[in-house]
C-alpha cells in the first residue's frame, strides 16, 4: 500500500524526533516541512523546508496531511494556534504511532497527537487533540488528558489521573493516582504531584510546589 503525503509543520528539534518516529511508523511519506521564511531550502534529516506556515491554505486543496512539530514546554500557545488554523481550513491532521511504544486497544488517541518511542498507554485512557506523549512516558490505566498537552520523556501519570489542556508535564515527573491538574500548568522536570493542582501556573519541586502563577507573569 502507498504511503500517505505528509506536511510537517515545525522544523527544531521535536520535528527531528518526530520524523524519527514517522519513518519509524512507515506509514506517511514526509514531503516537506513548513518554517521561518529563512529556513525554506535548507533541508532537515534530509527532508527539505519547503515554505512557511501561510502556504498551508494552499496546500490543504492538496489530497495531503499534516502534523504540528513546533515543540511545547512553557506554552502550548503556537502548536494550538496553528492546529486550529489546520481544522478551520478542514485539513487532514496525522495521528502518529511509533511502533516501538505500547497503545493500549482499549485507550483512544485523539487527531494530531504523537506517541513517540517508548511511551505506553495503558487500558481506559484518553488522549486529547494534538498532544505529544514523548519518549518513555507512561501513561496509566483510565488518565484523561486534554488537548495541546506535551506529557514529556520519562513522566509517569498514575492511574485516573486528569490533565486539561495546554498542560506541560516534565520529564521524569510523577503525578500520583486520582489528581486532577487544571488548563495552562507548568510541571518541571523531576517533581512529584501528590495532590490536585488547581491554579494555573508553574510548579516544580518533591512534592511540587507553586513557583510562579500565570496571572504573576513571571
Amino acid at each position: 500500500m502507498s504511503k500517505i503525503p505528509l506536511i510537517l509543520i515545525g522544523g527544531g528539534g521535536h520535528c527531528t524526533s518526530c520524523i524519527d518516529v514517522i519513518e519509524e511508523e512507515n506509514k506517511y511519506l514526509i514531503e516537506g516541512i513548513l518554517d521561518s521564511e529563512e529556513m525554506i531550502g535548507r533541508k532537515i534529516l534530509g527532508y527539505p523546508v519547503i515554505g512557511t506556515d501561510d502556504n498551508i491554505q494552499d496546500l490543504v486543496k492538496r489530497d495531503i496531511h499534516f502534523l504540528v512539530t513546533i515543540g511545547q514546554i512553557k506554552s502550548a500557545a503556537v502548536r494550538k494556534r496553528i492546529f486550529e488554523d489546520l481544522k478551520r481550513y478542514q485539513a487532514k491532521i496525522a495521528t502518529i504511532i511509533s511502533p516501538r511504544s505500547y497503545l493500549s486497544k482499549h485507550s483512544f488517541v485523539s487527531e494530531g497527537s504523537i506517541i513517540m518511542h517508548g511511551a505506553v498507554v495503558s487500558a481506559g485512557a484518553r488522549i486529547g487533540l494534538n498532544t505529544i506523549l514523548n519518549s518513555n512516558s507512561l501513561i496509566e490505566h483510565e488518565v484523561r488528558i486534554g488537548n495541546h498537552v506535551h506529557i514529556s520523556t520519562a513522566a509517569v501519570l498514575n492511574g485516573s489521573v486528569s490533565v486539561e489542556n495546554e498542560v506541560f508535564i516534565g520529564s521524569n515527573s510523577v503525578l500520583c493516582n486520582n489528581i486532577e491538574i487544571v488548563s495552562e500548568v507548568v510541571i518541571g522536570a523531576g517533581a512529584t504531584v501528590t495532590k490536585s493542582i488547581t491554579t494555573p501556573g508553574t510548579y516544580a519541586g518533591n512534592p511540587c510546589k507553586l513557583i510562579s502563577s500565570k496571572s504573576s507573569g513571571l
